[in-house]
């Protein structure tokens, strides 16, 4: 009876594990509470940096993992004229832009994927 009670929750927890695993492998693991299917990454259509004569680094408080750098960086992508790389490292954005941006505006595409703007600076 014992060997049978035992057996039945090696089972259980065998199965919870590769129910994790799989889950994990289908939608990814992310710390920002997003356990959904990956968002795809929107990629720029002119890659020539040439084109872009306006430069940001901005910091943003809350990124914690690649999803959530793949999340600011579709936030900005996604607007063409605007091309955004993330260093988690050092937990900024660089921002290249063919327009003028101004930080209300930045602000507001930042804050509206779920993080906080902490500094803006245009180095041009």
């Amino acid at each position: 009876m014992e060997n049978a009670i035992i057996t039945i929750i090696l089972i259980l927890i065998v199965g919870m594990a590769v129910y994790g695993t799989v889950h994990r492998i289908k939608y990814g693991s992310s710390c920002c509470g997003s356990h959904g299917a990956v968002d795809k990454r929107i990629k720029v259509k002119d890659r020539n940096e040439k084109h872009y004569p306006y430069i940001y680094v901005l910091r943003v408080d809350g990124m914690h993992c690649g999803n959530c750098a793949m999340r600011i960086e579709n936030a900005f992508n996604s607007t063409e004229g605007r091309w955004a790389k993330v260093d988690l490292g050092k937990k900024t954005v660089m921002l290249i832009s063919k327009q003028r941006e101004t930080e209300d505006a930045v602000r507001s595409i930042v804050s509206s994927v779920g993080y906080t703007l902490l500094s803006y600076k245009a180095l041009n």
